[in-house]
């Protein structure tokens, strides 16, 4: 066991299950397109949340890469169209996108699982949990199959005094007590996982192996 942080689950890193930026972009680019010919590079920049110039790059290479053409037309509008290979790598892109997603919330659910069955071995049964995600979701459903019980959520930010269904506390100090605390941060861990560490035994807040990268912090397997 870690004397900082003990580190449980999977050995996955976030950043690696998620699409590549770059393919992201290229999918909404032809999706936007294929809905709507007559969109503009500035609602496609204004949908995929980038520069007006980056965007014109984007499409650029999809024109390059033979994905999508384009026509002028009147009052120096363009249309854009999906070329028969634009549609082929578009459909591509959104299994892969799919396949992807559906793998990252699978991966992250035995990842906290095997947070939970650690501390079912412990005999730990009243957690909480730090930090309001996704994550932090896939543990609350997850609880049930491990007969644990979620208290509510340590989370420094929040304007809200309720999630899923359970308090919210600004404060590690505002929490009840409880056998554990299961780190299922995404925004701002780093603050979140030191107060956690300055409040609670190191080896009563538990890290999912799938948030290490998150952290940045090197830590060994579990035994």
């Amino acid at each position: 066991m870690n004397d900082s942080v003990l580190a449980c689950g999977l050995a996955i890193h976030e950043v690696s299950m998620r699409p590549k930026v770059g393919e992201q972009h290229t999918l909404e680019i032809l999706e936007a397109i294929e809905a709507r010919r007559d969109v503009t590079q500035r609602r496609l920049a204004d949908q995929l949340g980038v520069a007006l110039g980056l965007t014109n790059s984007y499409l650029r290479r999809c024109v390059r890469q033979g994905l999508v053409k384009i026509q002028q037309a009147p009052a120096n509008r363009y249309f854009y169209y999906l070329t028969p290979q634009g549609m082929a790598e578009k459909s591509r892109l959104a299994v892969a996108y799919l396949r992807s997603s559906l793998g990252y919330y699978h991966r992250a659910g035995e990842s906290i699982g095997a947070c939970f069955a650690h501390c079912q071995a412990q005999g730990w049964r009243r957690l909480v949990l730090a930090g309001m995600s996704e994550i932090a979701e896939i543990a609350s459903i997850r609880a049930h199959d491990f007969h644990i019980e979620v208290l509510g959520t340590i989370d420094l930010g929040s304007k809200v005094d309720v999630f899923l269904g359970r308090p919210v506390w600004t404060t590690t100090g505002a929490a009840p007590s409880c056998d554990a605390v299961v780190f299922t941060a995404l925004a701002e861990p780093i603050a979140l996982h030191s107060a956690l560490l300055a409040h609670y035994a190191p080896d009563r807040v538990l890290v999912p192996e799938i948030l290490r990268s998150v952290l940045d912090t090197p830590q060994p397997h579990t035994a």
